[in-house]
């Protein structure tokens, strides 16, 4: 059997109880996927986020770190948002900080063999699965254009 993502309920439950994120290949151009995401989460989550990317200074206002390894804490959940070449040295970081509790890879981003090898150290894996739709998904914001109409959402009608 091949290897699965977290069901919907084990999703919300690790979006509740995370505090801290950390988005390894946060970009400040705006037109890229990890700075809308960061948009999003700044406005619609109580998330503490931190920005990992060696090649800037600041996103959105707030400090750019170059590494896991610089940030002033260990975050809760890993988002993700780098070429799949590039997922072992980021799991490298990942497992050397010793408390990360989930690492989430963005859509297109498959490693089974990496998943593994987290799962192993104990923490939990989230594959091609974007952090802001899930998050929308769950708090009944869900858009195609990432805007809450009212049309789609997890809660069940009365």
């Amino acid at each position: 059997m091949s290897w699965q993502n977290p069901t919907a309920v084990e999703r919300k439950r690790i979006l509740d109880e995370t505090r801290t994120v950390a988005m390894v290949g946060a970009s400040p151009n705006a037109a890229r996927a990890s700075n809308f995401v960061a948009t999003y989460l700044l406005d619609a989550s109580d998330y503490e986020l931190w920005f990992v990317n060696p090649n800037a200074t600041e996103i959105l206002g707030r400090p750019v770190y170059p590494s896991l390894a610089d940030l002033p804490g260990v975050p809760d959940l890993v988002d993700t948002f780098r070429r799949p070449q590039d997922l072992p040295g980021v799991l490298d970081e990942v497992l050397a900080l010793e408390g990360v509790k989930t690492w989430w890879l963005q859509f297109g981003l498959w490693d089974e063999q990496l998943a593994a090898r987290a799962e192993a150290a104990g923490i939990t894996v989230v594959m091609d699965k974007c952090l802001k739709v899930e998050h929308a998904r769950f708090a009944g914001g869900l858009h195609l254009a990432g805007f809450d109409t009212g049309v789609i959402s997890s809660r069940r009608r009365v």
